[in-house]
Order: structure tokens, then sequence, then C-alpha cells
């Protein structure tokens, strides 16, 4: 029998095309079946595996009693002998009397490292690790680091421990489901379970990059770990955001990507070993980057250079940080990480903007903390000659005057120190918006950061400004010896009644 054709029409096209439509559909409500199905009915397993390598600590310290401040009586006050009797019947209470506190950690290793907040174990005396099994031991302090809140703690036990290890925060995304762990209001081991709220918090330190969650953290949860659904510790429960001290569902831990260089120092030297570039910064704004001709509101400016490996390198203020070791500097946060993450003694490329134009310095980097504990000399005073009349002059809403010898002995200045010294600022004009007031330096203006020794030539900068077609002008800014950059609009704002 002869097989019949069938014609192909419109209506074939139609009923074919609805026919696969509705395979596909039954094929994607089938894999996200199978995907909904492949995720835990509970956290059971995890907490049931995991849950021995999570440990309580109990911190004690001896404190002196009687060291805070005693009622001040008159000598001859009717209240003489009644607080002398006081502090007699009370002499016992002047005894130290030894103080504890609680927290959580997790074991990192099965020789016994365990990691967890520095402020659970500051100041300690003794550490008690409490295992979820009931067993203690006792725990020395390898290292801490107060930046970033993190702890190293070492026990020694006779036998292997069960441990965790850290995963990639990196690769949590904004909704995934996350664990936390701990011993929270002194409770004993307890687990709850929520997801990353949000990424790359800061909460008040330079190195800060915390995951928040929802995940209810409460006090004793500090210093537990914040687990995947891999198991893998991706935080470290730190801090809660609270009215009552209570959990409301903002809680923060110290993402891995972040403990995990900490913890590796620490194993290795006891302390943090950061890099250091030598410079104070601050963000590139819109104005900034408009009154330095930078097409692109990034970067880092750098406001001052004192001695160090950028000043060697020949790092200018004034400079723009635009490219670090080879990685884009979105702004300041990110270029003290970036910097603090670097091994201390490379040699890295650091591209900078200067005058119009990028260049690349080249900059060995020293350490950090060293470079936090030195004290820097103290700046000698001058003599004080006889007083000239300074040479004013009123522009920017600003009253500007030439440094004389007066002020130099007033300000502690040095007297090779160029600049103009504000007066006084109108309280209408944005540089009074911008922080500027009396007693302020400008020291150096224009888009190429040049110095400044009198009226005349900030004049000659602020036309040229003006010429190029410029909307702002940039100053460098010096108070207490702590500069920064204010770009400052070239037309003054009229005020009322003009």
């Amino acid at each position: 029998m002869k097989a019949q054709s069938v014609p192909v029409t419109r209506q074939n096209i139609n009923s074919l095309r609805a026919f696969w439509l509705t395979a596909l559909t039954f094929a994607l409500l089938l894999a996200q079946s199978i995907v909904a199905q492949a995720r835990p009915d509970s956290f059971a397993d995890l907490a049931e595996k995991f849950s021995p390598a999570v440990v309580n600590i109990t911190t004690s310290t001896v404190m002196a009693q009687g060291t805070g401040p005693s009622p001040i009586v008159p000598e001859g006050s009717p209240f003489e002998d009644f607080f002398r009797q006081f502090r007699e019947r009370n002499e016992d209470g002047d005894r130290p009397r030894r103080t504890s506190a609680l927290g959580s950690g997790f074991v990192i290793s099965e020789d016994g490292y365990v990691v967890t907040n520095n402020h659970v174990i500051e100041s300690a005396d003794e550490i008690i690790v409490e295992f979820y099994s009931g067993k203690e031991l006792e725990a020395k302090v390898i290292g801490t680091d107060p930046k970033t809140d993190i702890a190293l703690l070492k026990v020694d036990a006779k036998e292997p421990l069960p441990f965790v290890s850290f995963g990639d925060s990196d690769l949590a995304r904004v909704g995934d489901w996350v664990v936390a762990m701990g011993n929270p209001l002194g409770q004993g081991f307890s687990v709850s379970a929520g997801i990353v709220s949000a990424r790359n918090r800061a909460l008040s330190g330079t190195y800060d990059d915390y995951i928040q969650t929802d995940a209810a953290i409460n006090r004793g949860n500090s210093g537990g770990p914040l687990f995947n659904l891999d198991g893998e510790v991706i935080g470290v429960n730190t801090a809660i955001l609270s009215p009552n001290g209570g959990s409301i569902g903002i809680g923060f831990s110290m993402a891995s990507n972040v403990v995990t260089k900490v913890v590796k120092q620490l194993q290795e030297f006891g302390e943090t070993r950061r890099g250091w570039l030598g410079v104070r910064i601050q963000d590139v704004t819109d104005d900034v980057a408009e009154a330095i001709g930078l097409e692109k509101v990034a970067g880092a400016l750098v406001t001052d250079v004192p001695e160090g490996p950028a000043a060697e390198a020949g790092m200018e203020s004034g400079d723009v940080i635009i490219s670090f070791d080879g990685k884009e500097v979105e702004d300041t946060r990110g270029l003290v990480r970036q910097v603090g993450n670097t091994e201390v003694g490379k040699t890295v490329r650091v591209k900078v903007f200067r005058d119009g134009k990028t260049q690349t310095l080249k900059v060995t980097l020293g350490r950090r903390e060293a470079a936090e504990g030195a004290v820097p000399a103290a700046q000698p005073g001058t003599e004080d000659d006889d007083a000239e009349e300074p040479q004013q002059k009123e522009m920017l809403g600003l009253s500007l005057s030439a440094i004389t010898n007066e002020a130099r002995t007033a300000l502690n200045l040095d007297a090779d120190t160029t600049g103009l010294l504000v007066t006084d600022v109108d309280e209408l004009s944005e540089a009074y918006e911008k922080g500027v007031r009396p007693g302020d330096l400008i020291t150096e203006a224009g888009a190429g950061m040049l110095k400044i020794a009198g009226i005349a030539e900030f004049e000659d900068l602020v036309d040229k400004a003006k010429d190029a077609g410029r909307k702002s002008i940039l100053l460098r800014v010096v108070r207490d010896q702590d500069a920064r950059f204010v770009a400052l609009p070239l037309e003054e704002k009229k005020k009322d009644g003009e």
C-alpha cells in the first residue's frame, strides 16, 4: 500500500511548533523539579558531619578591683567619715576577681589549629576549648589580627581532630543558602540557617569584607563558622546589627578569602605582614576628575607621600593611582586591600595619572605593621622675626594670605613651607560646604599640582584653568599635617541679593 503524503500547510507547521514548545516546557519543568529535589530537605546531614569540628571557647581574665573612679569628698566634709568607713568595710572587695566570657570557633587542621575572633580571646589569661563531645583542652594563642578580628589558637590533642576546610567566599552569591554554627548566648552547640543577604560589606576596618546573612547570629556565635551547602567555611561569624543585642536578621561574617590569608601568616610568622605603599590617599570624585582632566571617575588620589617606598619610586602628591600590580584600582578601599594582600618586599608596577598622561612606577613594598609602629620626627619650630603685613586676597569664597613668620610659629610650620593661609571662609560658599576652614593651608593647585609660593601664582593658576575651559580647580589643602584634595568651582555662586 502506498503511503499517502501529508501536504505542508501553515496549520501543520503551527501544530508542529506547538508540539515542540509543549515538549520543551515539559523538559524545563522536569529539570527544575530535579534541581529542587537535589536541594536538601533539611540541614541535618551537614550539621551532623561538621559539628565535631565546631568548638565552644571559654576565656577567663583576672581583673583588679577598686580601679574605677572613687568619689571625691572634700576634706572636712561631713561625708568624709562615712566614705572612709565604707571603704574599710569593703576592703576585701579590692581583691582581684576572675571573669569569664564565651564564644565559638572551629578546627581547621587535624593537629589542632583553631580559628576564632580576636575579640573573643583578647586579654584572656586562660582559654579553654570545648569540643562537641564534651572534651575540653587548654589553648594557646598563636597570633591575632585586630584589623580583621581574627585569632589563631592551638590545642594539643593525643589523636587527630576532626576539622573543616575553607571555601572560596568570592563564589558565594546573594540568595545562596548558608548555615551558621556556634555557641549562642552560652546555650551550647546550635545551628541556624539563612541566605547570603549581601556581599562586600564594610563596617569599620580597613580590610573589611563581610558577608551579610540573615542566619541567626547572637552573642556567643562570634568566631563560629558560616558554611555553604558543600560544608565549606566561607565566613567567620563576627558581628550583628541590632538595637537590642539580639539577632534581627542582620549578621556579618568575615569573608573566608580574607581569613585564609591572615591565618596563613599567623601560622607562619605569628603575626600579619601586609604590604605598604607609603601614601595617603582619598577617593576620586566627579569634580576632582573634571579638575585634573581624568576621564574615568576611579582610582586613588594621592594626597601626601611621606618617606617610604612610594616616595623612593618617584610618586608625587596629586598623582592618581589607576592600576596596581596589573589590576585596575576602583577606589581607596580597593587599593588598600590590594596593597595589604601583596607580599612584603615585592616590586610592583604602579600606573599613575599625572599632568594629563599616565606613567608607570616600580615600587618595592614595605611592611605596613613596621611603618605604623614608627614614630614620626617632631617638626621644628622657627624663630619669630619682625612680622610683615601679609598680602590678602578674596577668591573662590576664601580669604587668603601669604604665610608669615608669625603664622609659621603659630602653626608649627617648617621654614621652607610654602603656600597660602586660609584666614576666612564664606559660609555660603562651596569651599565651606566641602570642609575648608580658617587655618588650613593651600600648598598646591591646578591639574599639574603646582606648588604655590604666593597669591599672584595662585591667581595665575586660576586664570589658566579658566582659559583651559575647566569648571573647577583642584587644591591641596593641609590641616594639622594631614593633606586632602578639594575641587572648587571657578565661578562662585551668587549670593542672595546680587
